[in-house]
């Protein structure tokens, strides 16, 4: 399984531990809010009674406005000319504003409509997404620069993964922590009201719960932003100065950058092996994200027959599991990529989760309900494995492609990466919640709900992730750019521009 040679990281290529450490505030800055936005949402059903194909498009529509707004960014980011960088301007502002939208947005008031909640949520999401693309498409494109080395960038991903997972450890325990009457309480006796403790419900648990986690946001969101620097910023300066651009008029300026704009776009949408990446990360993130919520309701419905605090416990327990099992993952993924090559890792990881999404028709029984937390760290190989793995091999592609268009693009390509991944997102969240109105499940039953409900539920759960992760494989087996490729492209590019 082995490749034919191995490279050893040059010294100047290595990235200091601490400066991985900071890239990775940023990816735990992502997931804390790709987590809590996912994880959450379940409040607008089990809180407010809203009807979960609702809750499904509430999930889906803001995403659709990524469409423009991720390769926009990616551009914009790219072509950022200031005296602090291309990137860090971005990630600074939007890490604050991103912040700031989440914790208003939960802020939901009582005793409103099902279509006040609708409108008040979208609108909501909308502006978040905005804010949430501002800080997360030029953080990603700072990671592809760090280093130019074929190996680092796999132990910068790993770290920045580990970090970044820390935050899978803590999102499984929203749900509780959400309907926690000790943690979220008011004491109106020190605004003079004579009250002691007031109790709060699960939708005013989750709009403090908010309020933290954008705090927590806002502070390492600006790290990345003021401790790192960008590699490569000095090489598209150079880059774009050769094009000799002469003087233009504002309307020129802007329709000759929607035209760079769009031809750069098509470019990297022709570019084969970008286009395989963005399909196995679509299959294996979205077969997974499809079905979310699926895995909570069979362990609170199925399992613990609607005991939902008993059922929400264990829920925060498997994905804690999954979560810790995921720092193993990682570090097993940075052992593989040096010895059998970054593709055949994906396919062991993603192999693994496979068994454990099998296991879990086995594992969920109301009888033996600890055996919940046995698949998890089998599935946690899926997503640990595809976020070590892929990001380090777009970092590839982008020196490929600056090979071919004599363009450092690592805002386009990250930007069209997320914004392939967040359509797809789209469409499964809408997919999911149609699902789960497919099986005929209602809030109201309670623990009573029927034979075929629970069937349905635990057929989703179980081999939509599994055909999807099976299919991931499949595409990737044609990806081109190996271990000795991607050192023959630095080689031809340093030759062309001087060693950086």
């Amino acid at each position: 399984m082995s490749e034919a040679t191995h490279h050893v990281t040059a010294p100047e290529d290595r990235i200091p531990f601490h400066q991985k450490l900071i890239f990775g505030t940023g990816a735990f800055v992502n997931n804390i809010l790709a987590a809590a936005m996912g994880g959450m949402v379940i409040v607008l059903n089990l809180g407010l009674g809203m009807n979960p194909a609702l809750i499904g498009l509430l999930g889906a529509l803001p995403r659709i406005t990524d469409a423009i707004t991720d390769p926009l960014m990616g551009y914009i980011s790219d072509n950022t000319e200031s005296r602090f960088g291309r990137r860090r301007p971005y990630i600074f502002f939007g890490a604050i504003a991103v912040g700031i939208v989440f914790a208003v947005l939960w802020q939901l008031p009582v005793g409103k409509s099902e279509a006040f909640y609708f409108w008040y949520f979208l609108g909501g999401s909308i502006l978040f997404y905005l804010g949430y693309t501002v800080f997360a498409t030029p953080w990603v494109a700072l990671g592809y620069e760090l280093t130019p080395d074929y190996h680092e960038r796999t132990r910068l991903m790993g770290v920045q993964n580990i970090v970044g997972t820390i935050a899978y450890v803590i999102a499984p325990y929203f749900l509780l922590l959400m309907q926690n009457k000790l943690l979220f309480q008011s004491d109106d006796s020190m605004l003079g009201f004579g009250v002691d403790l007031v109790e709060k419900d699960m939708v005013e648990g989750a709009g403090d719960l908010a309020i933290i986690i954008a705090i927590v946001v806002v502070i390492l969101g600006v790290m990345p932003a003021i401790f790192l620097r960008e590699r490569y910023k000095a090489v598209a300066v150079a880059e774009a100065e050769e094009k000799n651009t002469p003087v233009e008029s504002a309307g020129a300026v802007i329709m000759r950058n929607l035209k760079e704009f769009f031809v750069g776009f098509a470019k990297a949408l022709k570019f084969k092996p970008f286009l395989k990446l963005c399909a196995a990360t679509f299959l294996v993130f979205n077969g997974f994200i499809m079905i979310a919520a699926f895995q909570s309701y069979v362990i609170i419905y199925y399992v613990f027959g609607g005991d939902t605090n008993a059922g929400s416990e264990f829920v925060g327990h498997a994905g804690a599991l999954g979560a810790v099992s995921s720092f193993v993952v990682i570090f097993l993924v940075t052992w593989l990529c040096p010895k059998f090559g970054k593709r055949r890792a994906f396919y062991v990881t993603t192999g693994i989760s496979m068994l454990g999404y099998l296991l879990k028709w086995f594992c969920y029984n109301p009888e033996y309900p600890w055996l919940v937390l046995l698949p998890a760290p089998l599935m946690a190989f899926g997503l640990s494995g595809l976020f070590t793995l892929i990001p380090a091999m777009v970092a590839d592609v982008v020196d490929a492609d600056e090979l071919n268009t004599h363009e450092r693009r690592e805002g386009m390509y990250g930007s069209i990466f997320w914004w392939v991944v967040k359509l797809g997102m789209a469409a499964a969240l809408a997919a999911g919640g149609f699902l789960l109105n497919a099986t005929g499940f209602d809030v109201v039953l309670g623990g009573e709900q029927t034979a075929r409900t629970i069937y349905l539920l635990r057929i989703f759960d179980v081999f939509i992730p599994f055909a999807a992760s099976a299919i991931a494989i499949w595409a990737i087996t044609t990806y081109t750019i190996t271990e000795e490729k991607a050192y023959e492209v630095r080689q031809q590019l340093e030759a062309r521009r001087g060693s950086t």
